[in-house]
């Protein structure tokens, strides 16, 4: 009963999403040929809210069925089992195709509902605008499900109990890695959607920026978070130490998050300048763009056989139709409305919105060398050519170039004045920023004894980065150039969004400094241990003492014990296992970490020798300065944070001062 009650709860939201998507924009059209449409534009709202109160409650219905374990479900028989621990059972929710897209609208009608419920500043054609343009890709996406992947399809017979979850899966990250994902993906289909708008109107100015400014911020805060967490569980849970390695389903992230981060900064532009209007609402098209292409790719298995399409017709053929209605529908119309965009604003290439505008291209050319590097695989093998891999030799020969240059825009931009800008005068200010990056890398020189000349350059480059950020806010407090008081009210009176500008780009340079430490300076060995040998690593001497069997809620592991000693004093006893879940006849490993600032230690139990003689292969990696990788992501989404909850930035009216009294 659940089951059907979703089902029919998905099609009665399909019926709101077809309202929502046709009448309020036929009703805006009427009003703006000076006929009576107000009457339909006023249902955009209304149908907003219903659309996602009935796919919520389809959402929660697909959450029951799995923390019931109703395995007549087809979705639930395939991805749990009785003895899937209660978070996982939830988790399971979204870890396969049918629920991921069900996710998916859910966020999609939430983000709806947002604009029904806060967006009374905007006007009220506009409004409809926008939230027709949503009803309309709401449409698109429940049809899909509902055609093509349903999660409430039965099975029959029943078994008595169901497949597991895929056991890699089965960690607290990615519980909630997909989650912050979706929600960045899908919070670029706002941007999208005012876009579209503005190309209807043939209206995009400094109010519109402010409008579509927050939820583009919003997006990015939650892809930043999901891309680090997703990072995150593949350095600690696969076993390989390392954090990334140029996989098609982390590519597929990455690109919206560069084209997001392009289209933040040009919106700047547009608000400050009146100027890169028509580059401002192209970019909000391909961020949402890239996000649906990136959603498709992972979750219709394309990435992993081209020929996915032939196996489901059905979906391939929708997936095409959908991908060809937005992103070829959008493209047409902006290729119809944009010439009429005219801005002014002009401006030197020396300028801040010159070091904007080259930060952009240089951002979107990395996007799409990423995307070709994705896609070229899929398309040669689909016309017939040969199977290649493309890796990360080239995207590190690739997209690193394009990206360094960006760090330098960044650090120097900040200090150059709007319109026209004193090149020489702005690096005159950042001389201590440059000693001290300079000082950084001949320090990280001295302690590695040396080490890879890139590795060095980059570190330099971060530290650059960081010091010329904390040079910048100085700059803007007057710190050490003005009587203490008045630095003291600067730093009162100062935006929030100017501190969290300051927070997204000093955390940035910690992901960088980060990034280098893991990639270039790691340490790895790799070897046959008995219990007492000892292996020397990253100045920790780190014995294997033994392994033992222990049980977990739905699995079995050999866990193995190694005393972690550092200039003959015991630190901490690392406790890696080697886990096999019965159900699906998957192995997994779960590597042992400690962290410090300076490094991590981490160690990874392999296989058992085949010999009997009590040997295991153990893999001990000492990767500096990893953490900070994290850390600076955290510190770039609190620096969105706190830019979001500037009142300038909401999509709220600005404060209104009160009238004078007499």
């Amino acid at each position: 009963m659940i089951a059907e009650l979703g089902h029919f709860a998905l099609i009665l939201a399909l019926v709101l999403a077809l309202v929502q998507g046709s009448l309020p924009l036929a009703g805006a059209h009427r009003q703006e040929q000076g006929r009576d449409g107000g009457g339909w534009i006023a249902l955009a709202g209304p149908a907003a809210l219903g659309q996602f109160v009935f796919v919520i409650l389809a959402f929660a219905a697909l959450t029951a069925l799995f923390v019931q374990a109703d395995f007549s479900v087809m979705v639930v028989a395939a991805n749990a089992n009785s003895k899937l621990p209660l978070i996982y059972k939830i988790s399971a929710v979204w870890g396969h195709h049918e629920g991921s897209m069900l996710l998916w609208v859910t966020i999609l009608a939430l983000f709806g509902l947002c604009v029904a419920l806060f967006g009374s500043n905007l006007p009220a054609t506009f409004r409809a605008r926008v939230l027709g343009v949503q009803g309309l890709i709401s449409a698109g996406f429940l049809f899909f499900i509902l055609l093509t992947s349903n999660p409430f399809a039965r099975l029959f017979p029943a078994p008595a109990d169901g497949s597991d979850l895929n056991p890699l899966l089965q960690d607290p990250g990615l519980a909630f890695h997909p989650p912050f994902l979706y929600v960045g993906y899908v919070g670029f289909s706002m941007a999208f959607s005012f876009a579209i708008a503005a190309l209807m109107e043939g209206r995009v100015d400094a109010a519109w920026a402010r409008w579509v400014r927050p939820w583009t911020l919003a997006a990015w805060c939650a892809l930043t978070m999901g891309i680090a967490m997703g990072s995150w569980w593949a350095y600690y849970e696969l076993g390989w130490g390392g954090f990334w390695f140029w996989d098609p389903v982390e590519n597929a992230s990455l690109i919206p998050w560069l084209v997001g981060t392009a289209l933040l900064h040009s919106a700047i532009v547009v608000e400050k300048r009146d100027a890169l209007k028509s580059w401002t609402v192209l970019l909000a098209i391909l961020a949402f763009s890239f996000s649906i292409i990136g959603t498709f790719l992972v979750r219709s298995g394309v990435l992993t056989s081209v020929h996915a399409f032939a196996t489901d017709p059905a979906r391939g053929v929708f997936i095409l139709v959908l991908l060809v209605a937005v992103i070829g529908g959008s493209l047409v119309l902006y290729a119809l409305r944009a010439p009429k965009l005219t801005g002014g604003g002009l401006f030197s290439p020396v300028s801040r919105e010159g070091t904007l505008l080259l930060n952009n291209l240089l951002m979107t050319a990395a996007a799409g060398t990423v995307l070709l590097g994705t896609l070229y695989p899929l398309f040669l093998d689909a016309v017939g050519g040969p199977k290649v891999s493309v890796g990360p030799p080239f995207f590190n020969a690739t997209f690193l170039p394009l990206m360094a240059p960006t760090v330098v825009v960044m650090a120097l931009g900040p200090f150059l004045s709007w319109k026209r800008g004193d090149l020489a005068g702005a690096f005159s200010r950042l001389y201590v920023a440059l000693g001290l990056a300079l000082l950084v890398a001949l320090a990280a020189w001295y302690f590695h004894r040396g080490g890879p000349v890139l590795a060095l350059v980059a570190l330099g480059a971060a530290a650059w980065l960081f010091f010329s950020t904390l040079a910048e806010l100085a700059d803007r407090l007057r710190l050490f150039r003005a009587p203490w008081r008045e630095s003291l009210e600067r730093i009162r009176s100062l935006p929030r969004a100017a501190y969290g500008m300051t927070l997204a780009h000093a955390g940035l340079a910690l992901v960088i400094a980060g990034a280098t430490g893991a990639s270039l300076w790691r340490e790895e060995h790799i070897q046959s241990s008995l219990p007492g040998d000892a292996v020397e690593v990253g100045g920790y001497e780190v014995t294997m003492e033994g392994v033992r069997q222990v049980e977990g809620p739905n699995y079995t592991a050999d866990q193995g014990q190694f005393t972690v000693r550092r200039e003959g004093r015991e630190v901490m006893v690392l406790e890696p296992e080697k886990r096999v879940y019965p159900v699906a006849a998957m192995p997994t490993t779960e590597a042992a970490i400690h962290t410090t600032g300076r490094g991590d230690l981490y160690v990874v139990l392999g296989d058992a020798a085949e010999d009997d003689s009590g040997a295991w292969v153990t893999r001990l990696f000492f990767t500096p300065l990893v953490v900070w990788m994290w850390i600076g992501s955290l510190v770039m989404v609190a620096g969105g944070l706190l830019s979001l909850s500037d009142r300038r930035l909401r999509v709220g009216a600005p404060r209104r001062r009160k009238k004078a009294t007499v």
